[in-house]
């Protein structure tokens, strides 16, 4: 088995839904038992843990927990951040958190394939690297989700960005 990118690393997860949590939880320290794992609920907790600590990946919650808002500090303090979600699933969603500097936008669906694309993230060292290889596993997964047409919803935008991604060799 190949040692894992998360071990050793410092993640802080926010949801403001404890059985979200305990997934996280057991999928990362289940295939990561050397990671060490912070927790938050809310907002104000996550904020404070943001500001006193640093972290090596941060996953946030979009709704419940001000996700946008967490992933400003975040992104502020040179940390990289996931935006995880099953509210805001939508080409809109996913087009914010890549234009604030999020490292991927994740389904909450895929839990428990989280660590995959967690060691993508940390491995590489560039933003636009970590979406190729995000957006590579989960292309299918969004067309079955909005339908073939999604990136019509912002055909402009959504031609840049697969543009600017699908010129990097993975």
């Amino acid at each position: 088995m190949k040692k894992s990118i998360l071990n050793g690393k410092s993640i802080l997860v926010v949801d403001d839904e404890p059985d979200v949590l305990k997934v996280l939880e057991e999928e990362i320290l289940g295939a990561c038992p050397n990671a060490n794992l912070d927790k938050a609920t809310s907002y104000e907790m996550a904020l404070n843990m943001l500001e006193s600590r640093n972290y090596d990946l941060v996953i946030l919650d979009i709704m419940g927990v001000r996700g946008y808002d967490l992933l400003g500090h975040a992104v502020n303090r040179g940390l990289p951040a996931v935006m995880l979600t099953a509210h805001a699933l939508n080409p809109k969603a996913l087009k914010r958190s890549y234009e604030m500097k999020a490292r991927a936008y994740l389904p909450k669906e895929k839990l428990g394939e989280i660590v995959p694309f967690l060691e993508d993230i940390l491995e590489e060292t560039d933003i636009l690297s970590g979406w190729a290889r995000s957006m590579k596993r989960l292309d299918d997964y969004f067309d079955k989700c909005w339908g073939k047409d999604w990136r019509m919803s912002d055909a402009k935008f959504f031609q840049n960005f697969d543009d600017t991604i699908g010129h990097i060799k993975l």
